[in-house]
C-alpha cells in the first residue's frame, strides 16, 4: 500500500481503529463526586465520556486517549488521571 503526501482516510475508520491503545494515563472516575453536569462529556474530544441515563457517565476505554480534558474540567475533581496499567 502507497501511501501518499497528507494521506488519504476512508470516512468512519475510526470506528475500527481502536485508538485507546496508546494511552499512558487513564480516567478514574468517583461517581460518589460526580453532580452530573455534563462537562466532562460534552470537552472529551473523542466522544470517549458517555452520558448514561441517569446522567452519570462511563468510558469508552477503546477509544479514550488519555488526554485528562476531562479531569481537568471537573468542577467536582470527580475524575482523576492515574497511570495505565498494561
Amino acid at each position: 500500500m502507497k501511501i501518499t503526501i497528507g494521506g488519504a482516510v476512508e470516512p468512519g475508520s475510526t470506528r475500527v481503529n481502536k485508538t485507546g491503545g496508546w494511552r499512558n494515563f487513564r480516567p478514574l472516575y468517583h461517581k460518589d463526586k460526580c453532580i452530573k453536569c455534563g462537562v466532562c462529556s460534552m470537552l472529551c474530544p473523542d466522544s470517549s465520556v458517555i452520558e448514561q441515563e441517569d446522567r452519570y457517565v462511563v468510558f469508552d476505554y477503546d477509544f479514550c486517549k488519555g488526554c485528562g480534558i476531562c479531569a481537568n474540567e471537573c468542577p467536582k475533581n470527580a475524575i482523576e488521571m492515574v497511570l495505565e496499567e498494561k
